[in-house]
């Protein structure tokens, strides 16, 4: 029997830090996670209350409502248009697919998986579930010849950079050439601040010019719902996958309760709490960013997402510290794929007061 060779959870080592952030006399500024702290919407509360006689096991594939609402939110939010409800199933959140997805689709020892450079951790953790090979690659020229899975993340996290439709059409094209399976982890699309439309689709016409084939996008209303708690997600695209992952989801029960559809439902259909969320954070932002500069900290990419993508030239670490000292908690770059990383990543996932106190304080760093 082989261990699985897994690295330590990295969060863990933030922890000295934020006992120096707590020890700030007007307590800590956390901004190393991106967890909702507004409530989530009344209209969803509402249909998961409505919904909690749920004495039947619900269905794996999705309620057919809950399938017709996620056809109709591609359709509205992100112009991609033609799916049915065999194109669309629901997951528990979106980390558990990502993470599991290589294993469910019969990815192997010796298969590499791509994902992008500076990068969310779990696309590494699922290559290390299935035996393969991570490969971290932005550059499709580069990706290897045994590439059996791609993963693209636009929205980015932790750095908030968005592919274009051109872009994401060269992926999908090279993706294609190798064989290989393209998958873009899209949940932070309607947190757009260049403008207030949701960022382009893997599944938009534009990309696939009509043909899904091994093509799939994942999608979690964690950030534009505040349903983190809730752990409702979705994965949408070529129907032969769906069906393939629908398989073996049915054996495993992976299935998000009755009640948890029911409100995923509600969650799809309303648009305009998406829209008062979106502008919370953007306030966030507007006291942030500025702050940040004027601070001497140089802000990258970081045009759509939950987070500011931020370097001062120094280490990563360095950096946490200098925060910490200053009662703010930040995540280093060094969690993303890079060891030598002279980034972090600050999170808008905080209350007005706190996003306040932290612009405040910022100012002690000149």
């Amino acid at each position: 029997m082989r261990a699985l060779d897994l690295p330590d959870f990295p969060w863990d080592s933030l922890t000295p830090f934020a006992e120096r952030a707590r020890a700030h006399a007007d307590g800590i500024v956390d901004l190393s996670v991106g967890s909702p702290v507004d409530p989530t919407p009344d209209v969803i509360r509402s249909a998961l209350a409505d919904a909690t006689d749920a004495h039947s096991y619900p269905a794996t594939a999705g309620s057919p409502a809950l399938r017709q609402a996620i056809v109709d939110w591609y359709a509205r939010r992100r112009g991609v248009t033609g799916l049915e409800q065999k194109h669309v199933l629901p997951t528990i959140g979106s980390k558990e697919l990502i993470a599991s997805l290589a294993l469910m689709l019969g990815i192997e020892e010796g298969d590499a998986i791509v994902y992008p450079a500076t990068a969310y951790p779990t696309y590494a953790i699922g290559a290390s579930l299935a035996r393969a090979t991570p490969v971290p690659a932005d550059d499709p020229a580069t990706w290897p010849e045994n590439t059996k899975l791609v993963w693209l993340n636009s929205p980015g996290n932790p750095d908030g950079s968005v592919l274009g439709i051109e872009q994401l059409r060269a992926a999908v094209a090279r993706a294609r050439q190798l064989g290989a399976i393209i998958v873009n982890d899209e949940c932070y699309a309607e947190l757009n601040w260049d403008g207030n439309e949701p960022t382009p689709s893997i599944l938009d016409d534009r990309v696939l010019d009509g043909d899904r084939r091994d093509v799939l996008s994942v999608y979690s209303l964690s950030k534009q719902s505040n349903l983190a708690g809730y752990r409702a997600g979705f994965v949408a695209g070529c129907s032969t996958r769906i069906q393939q992952l629908l398989g073996v989801r049915k054996h495993a029960g992976l299935m998000p309760p009755a009640p948890v559809q029911q409100a995923m439902v509600a969650a799809l259909g309303d648009d305009e709490h998406v829209r008062v969320q979106r502008e919370r954070y953007r306030a966030r932002r507007d006291i942030l960013k500025p702050a940040l500069e004027s601070a001497g900290f140089r802000v990258d990419a970081s045009t759509a997402g939950l987070y500011l993508w931020v370097t001062e030239g120094r280490a990563a670490w360095e950096t946490v510290g200098r925060l910490a000292d200053v009662g703010i908690l930040c995540a280093p770059g060094v969690y993303y794929g890079d060891d030598k990383s002279q980034h972090v990543r600050l999170s808008l996932t905080s209350s007005d007061e706190r996003i306040a106190a932290a612009a405040t304080r910022l100012g002690g760093l000149l």
